[in-house]
């Protein structure tokens, strides 16, 4: 397990498993620097001469976007691989080749795959450090890493808060690694969803065992006035393969004026986005409104995670 900042030098990203609370203090205590830099000086070259290949098997904005922006920030360069259809993947070449052909020309791999555990076949035939970008339905650490800097940044704080996540609780791999990484913290969850979008066993049983409070309900308005944090997902068309049992659930949820006027003055809506329809465009202008905030936290994170992986840190 990482417990220093000088031990991420040279390692892969594949999971929420690898941090304790102090490495995510460490990770935090950076990306805040980098916030800093950013605001004052718009970046720095730290990381001038060393390259980053994006490799995205799936469609991302905010992600791909996000590490591009941080590679540059820092001065690096990137390989942009976001469309893999128009790649030798095309012509069948497996995953081993296409990660040894890449670590050729770059420093660091960033890749996104539909297939749960991809990330770490990647690491295992890669000697350059691989970050997982999200693998299928199973993680996606740097976006648990930008939600719980983004609940410091908002809250001041992360013990003694209630976390509710809502929604796509079953197929979220962000609500997944997010449970995952507040377990280290002192909070009390709170899963909302329907029957069939329950959190995966696996994952409550890892709540249940680590003696943290929690509970399961399917009614949003009922626990909303104990909410420090909503946690926001939408439902995932792309997961399901009876699109009917999709459209009996993608409205299940929506954040609008009437359920923030139940909310906390302090209280913040976050949402690792793309939002479809579960949170309201009037509820945008709210100040509890942190999900746009928390998706630009998301460029400072990586640039704290390239920095340390290539030793800037």
């Amino acid at each position: 397990m990482t417990t220093t900042i000088e031990s991420f030098a040279g390692e892969d990203i594949l999971s929420v498993n690898q941090f304790d609370r102090a490495s995510l203090s460490a990770i935090i205590e950076i990306a805040h620097e980098m916030r800093v830099l950013v605001e004052r000086f718009g970046g720095a070259e730290l990381l001038q001469g060393k390259i980053l290949a994006n490799l995205f098997y799936e469609p991302s904005t905010r992600t791909s976007s996000s590490f591009t922006a941080a590679m540059q920030r820092l001065g690096g360069q990137v390989i942009p691989i976001n469309n893999v259809q128009y790649s030798s993947v095309s012509k069948g070449e497996s995953l081993p080749d296409t990660i040894r052909t890449l670590e050729c020309y770059a420093d660091v791999i960033v890749i996104r795959h539909p297939e749960v555990g991809a990330a770490a076949t990647a690491a295992y035939y890669a000697e350059k450090p691989v970050i997982n970008a999200g693998d299928g339905v199973g993680e996606h650490p740097t976006q648990a890493l930008l939600d719980l800097f983004t609940v410091q940044e908002e809250l001041k704080q992360i013990d003694g808060l209630t976390v509710v996540m809502v929604g796509d609780l079953r197929y979220g791999r962000t609500v997944h690694s997010l449970t995952k990484l507040l377990l280290n913290y002192n909070v009390s969850f709170i899963f909302v969803s329907p029957d069939i979008l329950r959190l995966p066993a696996d994952v409550l049983e890892a709540v249940k065992a680590s003696g943290h409070s929690y509970s399961q309900v399917d009614d949003l308005h009922s626990v909303i006035g104990e909410t420090d944090v909503l946690y926001m997902t939408r439902v995932q068309r792309e997961r399901f393969t009876d699109l009917a049992e999709y459209d009996r659930v993608k409205d299940f949820y929506v954040v609008d004026q009437d359920l923030m006027a139940k909310a906390g003055k302090n209280m913040i809506v976050m949402h690792p986005l793309p939002r479809v329809g579960e949170i309201s465009y009037a509820i945008d202008d709210d100040p509890r409104a942190a999900y746009f905030r928390q998706m630009r936290n998301g460029m400072y994170i990586r640039m704290a995670l390239l920095a340390a992986l290539l030793d800037k840190a």
